[in-house]
């Protein structure tokens, strides 16, 4: 009886193994069989365009080359894929080593696509765009007398660059106006400062950035460090704030962030699928921030802004961001021409997206002024006692000069200053709250 168990389990072990080794054939079989169904309709869909290419150069009514077709056709495909990849050829491909490497003549605004239209995503602090009026969020109808209807953004920076002086006009759609409005500007070589700094009371820094260029963290550090002796809050302004480089946005972070994700990539390969963390020793202060954000913010911006709100290091204040999340690359295929291509997506510290999402303000503020009434006729105790020496001054004719009269105000945001941005004012409110808060 024992033999016999035996002997059944050693023939189970058997069939076992032969029906493992009879799967594992057909397991190989059907990898190999879809590995050669994979080629087969790789190669029907290259016979297919090839035939569809072979019958336009041959039937259209226009005589078009196989290099023009094959251009066209590579071009609609990129602008199919999404609104930041696109073909370069070889024009637009030396046009954008220029905007790389060197100066050329524009208008200072960055530019995108937005259900469908071409967009102001924000004008650059100081540019012709900025001074003509241009707004985040105006719709270009026209560039000159051309339509933008169907023109990629490449397309469209094309036709705003161009020689310095030399003048162009654009047709834009405002939210609130009830007719397209035309905007005149003359050309220039667009110059960014890209951090600047002022005090806003005793106790309150004031960082504006316009753009991440590769000297921003170098900035923002040395605006903390001259003020740091009697800075207990810090606005961070990201209104208007295009975005830049990667490296910067992470490096801003870093110096308010001690550890922690700041943001994640992710593509489809292992090689486009990366984070970036915080540093203790990079940080530089711990005081209560509010960044200031709008429909302008976009790219790097919302990058800053999302990751600091994740941490619960930051109030956000203002208008939700634009919506920008996705890393192009620029890839070589030949010497002269190039594809962009988007090859991930960025990621906040929570894991939430921020492409075609962008990024929602704790406190929602619309831009504006503050309207302020002054009562003529109210008078204090401290008037009345100050009576005399208003009368003094009077006939002496002028007021006496006082050493905080001569003081330089162009660092200095005064009260007049805050009620005609509304948005600042409020984080201006909030961090003074903050600062009482945290003692």
């Amino acid at each position: 009886m024992k033999n016999k168990k035996i002997m059944t389990f050693g023939f189970t072990s058997v069939a076992l193994s032969i029906s493992l080794l009879f799967s594992s054939t057909l397991f190989a079989k059907d990898s190999l069989t879809k590995k050669e169904s994979t080629e087969v309709s790789r190669l029907e869909a290259l016979s297919k365009f090839t035939k569809v290419l072979g019958i336009v150069q041959k039937y259209d009514v226009d005589k078009v080359t196989l290099e023009e077709l094959i251009d066209k056709a590579l071009k609609g495909m990129m602008e199919n894929l999404d609104a930041h990849s696109n073909y370069l050829t070889q024009k637009d491909y030396k046009r954008l080593q220029v905007q790389t490497n060197g100066e050329f003549g524009g208008l200072g605004i960055t530019v995108g696509m937005k259900e469908g239209a071409l967009t102001v995503i924000s004008p650059i602090d100081g540019t012709p765009a900025a001074k003509a009026g241009l707004k985040a969020g105006d719709i270009i109808l026209k560039i000159n007398d051309k339509s933008t209807l169907s023109m990629t953004i490449d397309e469209a920076v094309s036709l705003m660059r161009g020689k310095v002086g030399a003048p162009i006009d654009l047709t834009i759609v405002r939210k609130g106006e009830s007719k397209p409005l035309s905007v005149h500007i003359v050309r220039a070589i667009i110059k960014i400062e890209s951090v600047h700094s002022k005090m806003v009371g005793n106790n309150i820094l004031y960082i504006r950035i316009a753009s991440f260029d590769k000297k921003v963290v170098k900035g923002v550090t040395e605006a903390i460090k001259k003020k740091r002796a009697v800075t207990k809050g810090i606005i961070l302004d990201l209104r208007n704030n295009p975005g830049g480089l990667l490296d910067q946005a992470v490096g801003t972070v870093d110096l308010f962030v001690n550890n922690g994700i700041i943001v994640s990539q992710k593509g489809r390969r292992k090689v486009e699928t990366k984070e970036y963390s915080a540093h203790a020793s990079k940080t530089i202060t711990d005081v209560p921030m509010v960044v200031l954000v709008n429909g302008g913010s976009a790219s790097a911006s919302e990058i800053v802004s999302g990751a600091l709100q994740d941490h619960k290091r930051a109030v956000l204040v203002g208008e939700k961001t634009f919506g920008k999340g996705s890393v192009q690359v620029v890839l070589p295929i030949t010497k002269t021409e190039a594809i962009k291509l988007t090859i991930a997506r960025y990621y906040l510290p929570s894991g939430r997206t921020i492409q075609a999402v962008g990024v929602t303000p704790d406190i929602k503020v619309l831009p504006g002024e503050l309207k302020t009434y002054k009562n003529e006729f109210a008078i204090k105790e401290a008037d009345l006692k100050k009576h005399l020496q208003k009368e003094l001054e009077k006939v002496d004719g002028k007021k006496s000069t006082t050493k905080e009269d001569k003081k330089d105000k162009k660092d200095i945001i005064t009260p007049k200053m805050l009620n005609k941005d509304l948005q600042l004012k409020e984080g201006v409110d909030i961090i003074k709250a903050l600062i009482i808060t945290k003692g």
